[in-house]
């Protein structure tokens, strides 16, 4: 495997190795399981990972990079990319920095590289079930909640920071007051969920995107196996000697974004990285393009088809 790509993030100019392995697993992967996972990827080449509050894995990949260390299969904290986020019941202007705080002691580290708001809502109280009754879904005071993530940049908590599934609509509301404009914006996006309009907007602003599910989130809750297992996908496979995993994450590569994927398996692990080398042709690049598309991702199915989630459902 050879070296992974970088790409220049806005607002800080921070280098982000253009694929992570994702931590968010469902159900989730017990402690132990998890830490292994990571330094096996750690071992495999990834040097970018994406966790959450929300994923409770932050634990396990603090554990895990304090272990890379001790073993020297890093040589030190500034060699790896750790993205997390604010998760939606810290959503307010007075809990952001507590937040970030909450999940460095989580990772055992004085700073992590990105800090993405999670979900573009507010939850009134933290939840242990979904869905939400609809009185805790509350709109997000955008404005008020980036000038604290702006706080926590310049505090040095976080070295860049950036939103997560947000619109078109979100994004420009946030630029018209922003001191700080956000890096990325992480969204679900695969053949089969595209998203061309949202991406032309983000490259007309700067905003970097990072695509989650690039693979559909096979094997979880809210996946499924339309992508691994699209005919379209396996037919181009199947011609150069690629796995359908494989195709699916160089065209997302090849759009000029950036990925996070997730698989424990040592093997499709490795795999997931050899899309560096070669490229799809023009002509299979079409076929990709044509695909039909759906969103697999709702937030409907998680929080409840309250109003407000129905509202910003509509603008994706």
């Amino acid at each position: 495997m050879g070296v992974i790509p970088e790409v220049s993030l806005v607002g800080s100019g921070h280098r982000m190795p253009v694929i992570g392995m994702g931590t968010s697993s469902y159900p989730p992967a017990d402690l132990e399981t998890a830490k292994a996972a990571i330094l096996e990827a750690i071992r495999a080449g990834y040097r970018h990972f994406d966790t959450a509050f929300a994923y409770r894995s932050e634990q396990p990949l603090g554990e895990a990079i304090a272990e890379a260390l001790r073993l020297g299969l890093v040589k030190s904290r500034d060699e790896l990319f750790i993205t997390t986020k604010l998760w939606a019941s810290f959503a307010d202007r007075d809990q952001v920095v507590p937040a970030i705080k909450l999940s460095l002691k989580n990772l055992g580290l004085e700073y992590v590289d990105l800090y993405l708001i999670h979900w573009p809502i507010r939850l009134t109280e933290h939840i242990s079930k979904t869905p939400v009754p609809a009185e805790l879904v509350v709109p997000l005071d955008i404005k008020s909640v980036w000038e604290s993530m702006e706080e926590c940049q310049n505090l040095g908590l976080t070295k860049a920071i950036g939103v997560s599934n947000f619109s078109c609509k979100k994004l420009q509301e946030m630029l018209s007051f922003a001191k700080i404009p956000p890096a990325v914006n992480q969204v679900e996006m695969n053949p089969l969920w595209q998203q061309k309009q949202l991406r032309e907007f983000c490259k007309a602003k700067g905003i970097h995107i990072t695509a989650y599910s690039p693979l559909g989130a096979n094997g979880t809750k809210w996946g499924d196996n339309r992508v691994v297992e699209s005919d379209v996908l396996l037919e181009i496979a199947k011609a150069r000697g690629k796995t359908t995993a494989q195709v699916s994450l160089r065209w997302v590569y090849e759009q000029g974004v950036s990925l996070v994927t997730k698989s424990f398996n040592k093997q499709r692990m490795r795999e997931n990285l050899e899309i560096f080398d070669w490229s799809l042709t023009e002509e299979e690049s079409n076929k990709i393009s044509q695909l039909p598309q759906r969103k697999g991702v709702n937030l409907v199915d998680v929080l409840g088809p309250h109003p407000l989630v129905l509202e910003l459902e509509a603008e994706v």
